[in-house]
């Protein structure tokens, strides 16, 4: 496993596939409390063909550091790892807070992002005083409480009990630190007001049951995207493993131009 030092720490990544043909090279970029292992389908599909690229952010997996306190933070050490393997364009692919980070790439670097995928991501979270109050109390209680109940809502009812444990126990072990700080990045994160400016191709791809970050609030940023398609799928939060085959599909017919077909 590569690492590479940034500014205090360790990021563990992988770059496969072939150099040559195939397109751009492809960045995966995880969301909060997971790993790069969300996006095994979708490397193991891609990477046949092309370059496909994937970190555990800093804190995450198998990748050391803490002290990151933005978004702005973490996708400065997604461009500097970028910028360590000279890429020098490539399609961006984030779930959920990777989606945050995708986006604030693309408006720092937009020369760098030929298109943008984002999976179970928004620009600006949104929730009513008593959502937020809620929201801030659930920080009150016992850590691994705290990481259950957010990871158990992020599945769509129904998906397999022994699957949702093993993805309990791996966020729980990403220091307490990491994803408190975090949780509260992820409440202050708003780009909302200029996702105006990016004008590479983006595909929104959202679990129709997805309550962590509804629809109706993908919905709202699409419309404020000038060149967006929006995918639903059958699933909650978790799609990169909840429907992993689906997500992969998708992602394969916004790469070779054509309109995501819907379930």
């Amino acid at each position: 496993m590569p690492q590479l030092e940034v500014d205090g720490a360790a990021l563990t990544y992988d770059d496969e596939g072939p150099r040559d043909g195939g397109g751009v090279p492809l960045v995966f970029v995880h969301g909060w409390t997971a790993n790069r292992h969300r996006w095994d389908h979708q490397v193991a599909h891609f990477a046949e063909r092309r370059r496909v690229i994937r970190l555990d952010l800093r804190g995450h997996g198998d990748s050391t550091g803490a002290g990151v306190r933005t978004i702005a933070e973490l996708a400065d050490d997604v461009l500097a790892l970028l910028d360590h393997l000279k890429v020098e364009r490539c399609v961006l692919i984030g779930h959920s807070m990777g989606g945050m980070i995708g986006q604030t790439i693309a408006l720092a670097r937009p020369e760098l992002v030929e298109r943008l995928v984002l999976v179970d991501s928004i620009s600006r979270m949104t929730y009513s005083r008593g959502r937020g109050w809620l929201m801030g109390a659930s920080t009150l209680v016992p850590y691994k409480l705290f990481v259950a109940a957010n990871i158990q809502r992020a599945f769509a009812p129904g998906h397999p009990r022994e699957e949702v444990r093993r993805y309990i126990e791996a966020s729980a072990a990403t220091p307490k630190e990491v994803v408190m700080t975090l949780y509260g990045a992820m409440r202050a994160f708003d780009v909302l007001d200029r996702v105006g400016e990016i004008q590479a191709p983006t595909l929104l791809v959202h679990g129709v049951h997805d309550i962590q970050l509804p629809v109706k609030q993908m919905l709202r940023m699409a419309a404020a995207y000038p060149n967006a398609m929006v995918r639903m799928i059958d699933a909650g939060h978790e799609l990169p493993v909840e429907k992993p085959a689906e997500l992969t599909a998708a992602l394969t017919d916004f790469l070779g131009g054509r309109t995501p077909a819907r379930d």
